[in-house]
């Protein structure tokens, strides 16, 4: 075996082409499918070790104190693994020297215990009143204005309390925390409980426990919960955003490069029947000939694979430490399997394919070997060549046309590339019109024409000094008024912004209260209605994942010490997990002398939209004409990944296109320095060429649409399942007629562009060169 080595390096280096196409191709399929199964099997990793670390709560409920007592809910709560409280809770204003905001408050004596033990990363535990600490994540960035150790804030109202520490809860069960004493002081509005279940893997596990610690406690106790799985979806939202049409780029890139590979060894076999017959003369045993040709492909199939293996391992990493950030995920990667499977898995699917075209060199006996030719043999496309011989199509066209007849194995290779690339970019065409679709839909791009800004008179005292923006001269009801009386206005929508949290949850939410023609402004109703009383709101698909409700579910909110208990009556087409919708009748259960900040207007067609601001602004120089929606980021990184991978893609189809040209140029020197003799131009010979691929492109547009099309209807609704969010089956509709004929373009450009190269310079080869080859 020790020349096997020597002459399969001789056989890699002799066919440099062919060796760049393979290594080039397994790289990028590795990569693409090394990235997708990383980020699928350590999307969750970080979030569960951390949680498991800490013992997290897997759910947090909030109670109602005047309707439940600690001693019912310490009663209750026999039924969980494990639990921690009852501990007092509230919603305060805090103020350090800056804005005001607000803080989930709660009451605890130490920060251990079997459930969300807390992460003293700096200073101490509270433990007499007027001290605090603050949940901060030790990977939190701090700037100036951010609260520092020793120094004082006051909560609600008059109570100057000193930050001793520093905390982190993996549970986000509070802001910060103070001794139990000092939260009597503070009057707690709720009741905190932290609860582990022996069984809490799905929703309806947990569900089965949350009824297991409620049972018995009085009608309306329960005010909010937080499931930790909600979280878990939350942190692994974006890797899994990913990770569907990864894979399916992954899976076709390498599909595409088993096509390929299959296509190099046969062709090396036919075209060197001659070497073959010469090894097996010098004592090359029939097995040693194989290994010789499959060592051709492997070497450059595991340098492409370990380049991919390296590269997809960078972008991974880089990718899931950014998400994960939060969960001391600072050194998380691809777990080791991924990589092993990889390495192992890509090669040898790469070496299998090169197989059935290497046993048909080990079975060649030396004389067949030497004395076969390299053309095709006497008659295969002969009765298809004289067809089109009669047909009124130029020579050039015909033969090209008669040409993949002659070798219909490798023709069958060469058009499942080109089908896989026509896959992939129908696939990328229709996830591009669905996301962009869907992110001008969900950030009502276009929907509004003026939008104005007019909420400093009677929100908090003026602006004062060089630059500060004008103050609004007329009431609230009179500046819509105005908007809506100025010559081309449509609807007005009115809508103010109150900063609230949900009781039981820790996080921020975002209420705007809207009034007027709401209807108007571009959001989509997807579920249930909109909001036509008071207690009412409408929620985005991500809010209802992230905190574990339904459409029909009622939460409580709070802000500047008053809650509202308001039923979630449907659910809009939107992106953000923190933003809630609602009409000003709620809006006077909290702030009933808040005026709007914002007026969004629609005008009719053929207004001037400067005109229009102009003549408002006459009459109130306070309102402010601001930027209306943004489509955001997000869509357009996708996007461009996409596109990159279909271009990769494309260009992988298009080489193996070249391959093929390659093979069949060089096995028909002799009929092209014929035809050249008799008088055909290097032009003719180009066309021919080119149109034997092209008719293959057309095929190929033809068989591989509808695939790029099933693609598309499985790997959408996955990655909207992901990023929790909902497309509606509408936006699955994008492709249109005039769209599909286009796209049966693409195999035709495919295989032009794969085959106008080598076409070229077979044109230009002399017939002098021929005949000394010969």
């Amino acid at each position: 075996m020790s020349a096997v080595w020597p002459v399969s390096r001789a056989a890699v280096r002799r066919r440099r082409i062919q060796t760049l196409v393979i290594g080039v191709v397994v790289l990028l399929s590795t990569t693409m499918i090394v990235v997708a199964l990383g980020l699928l099997a350590a999307s969750s990793g970080p979030f569960d070790q951390a949680y498991t670390k800490q013992h997290g709560a897997q759910l947090l409920a909030s109670y109602d104190r005047t309707k439940v007592t600690d001693a019912q809910l310490t009663d209750a709560a026999r039924s969980a693994a494990a639990v921690a409280g009852p501990f007092g809770q509230a919603t305060v204003d805090v103020n350090t020297g800056g804005p005001a905001t607000s803080l989930v408050l709660v009451g605890r004596a130490d920060p251990a215990g079997t459930v969300d033990r807390l992460n003293v990363w700096k200073g101490r535990w509270a433990d007499k009143p007027g001290e605090i600490v603050l949940n901060r994540n030790p990977t939190d960035s701090t700037g100036r204005g951010t609260p520092t150790l020793g120094s004082a804030m006051t909560v609600a109202g008059n109570n100057k309390l000193t930050i001793v520490g520093f905390a982190y809860s993996v549970s986000q069960s509070a802001d910060a925390w103070v001794t139990p004493a000092q939260m009597t002081a503070l009057k707690p509005t709720s009741t905190q409980m932290l609860y582990r279940f022996a069984h809490a893997a799905t929703n309806a596990e947990l569900t089965a426990g949350q009824n297991g610690v409620t049972a018995g406690l009085p009608s309306g106790a329960l005010i909010g919960t937080q499931s930790y799985l909600a979280l878990r979806a939350a942190a692994a939202g974006e890797p899994n955003t990913f990770v569907p049409f990864l894979m399916v780029f992954g899976w076709l890139g390498l599909a595409v490069a088993v096509l390929i590979v299959a296509n190099v060894v046969s062709g090396a076999v036919v075209a060197g029947f001659k070497h073959i017959g010469v090894l097996k003369a010098l004592g090359f045993t029939p097995s040693q000939v194989m290994v010789v040709y499959l060592g051709m492909v492997s070497i450059p199939a595991v340098v492409g694979c370990a380049g991919g293996v390296v590269l997809g391992n960078i972008l991974a990493t880089s990718l899931l430490t950014r998400a994960f950030e939060n969960y001391g995920a600072e050194g998380i990667g691809v777990p080791i399997w991924v990589d092993v499977a990889a390495l192992l898995g890509v090669p040898a699917l790469v070496a299998l394919s090169a197989l059935v075209p290497a046993l048909r060199a080990r079975s060649l006996s030396a004389a067949q070997a030497i004395s076969a030719g390299s053309a095709p043999q006497s008659g295969r496309a002969l009765g298809v060549q004289r067809w089109l011989g009669g047909t009124r199509l130029p020579r050039s066209v015909s033969l090209g046309l008669g040409l993949p007849f002659a070798r219909p194995g490798r023709t069958a290779l060469t058009l499942a590339a080109v089908v896989l690339g026509v896959t992939s970019v129908t696939f990328a065409v229709g996830l591009g019109k669905s996301l962009t679709t869907y992110q001008t839909a969900a950030s009502r791009v276009g929907a509004v024409d003026v939008t104005m800004f007019g909420g400093l008179k009677g929100n908090g005292p003026p602006p004062q000094g060089e630059g500060a923006p004008p103050v609004a001269k007329l009431t609230d009801a009179q500046d819509e008024a105005l908007l809506r009386s100025t010559p081309g206005a449509s609807s007005v929508a009115a809508s103010a912004e109150v900063p609230m949290r949900m009781v039981g949850a820790s996080t921020d939410l975002r209420v705007s209260f809207y009034r007027g023609d709401f209807q108007q402004v571009g959001f989509r109703i997807i579920e249930g209605k909109w909001f036509d009383g008071p207690g009412q709101v409408v929620v985005s698909e991500r809010f209802l994942r992230q905190h574990g409700l339904a459409v029909g579910d009622t939460v409580v909110l709070q802000a500047q010490d008053k809650s509202v208990r308001v039923q979630i009556v449907g659910k809009a087409l939107y992106n953000s997990g923190d933003e809630v919708l609602s009409n000003w009748q709620t809006l006077a259960l909290v702030a009933p002398n808040q005026r709007a900040s914002i007026y969004e207007i629609t005008v009719k067609p053929g207004t001037d939209l400067d005109t229009y601001v102009s003549a408002v602004q006459a009459k109130d120089s306070g309102l402010l004409e601001t930027d209306g929606q943004d489509a955001g980021s997000f869509v357009t990184i996708v996007l461009a990944t996409v596109v990159l991978l279909t271009l990769m893609l494309g260009t992988v189809a298009a080489l193996g296109v070249f391959n093929t040209v390659v093979l069949n140029t060089r096995e028909r020197r002799r009929d092209l320095g014929m035809l050249k003799s008799i008088g055909m131009t290097p032009a003719q010979v180009t066309v021919m060429v080119v149109t034997s691929m092209v008719a293959l492109g057309a095929i190929g547009g033809l068989l591989g649409i509808p695939l790029g099309m099933i693609a598309h209807r499985v790997v959408v609704p996955a990655m909207a399942n992901g990023a929790q969010v909902e497309i509606p089956s509408f936006m699955l509709n994008v492709y249109p007629a005039s769209l599909l004929a286009l796209l049966i373009l693409a195999g035709i450009v495919i295989a032009a562009a794969g085959a106008y190269v080598p076409a070229r310079a077979a044109a230009h080869t002399t017939i002098a060169k021929v005949l000394h080859n010969e």
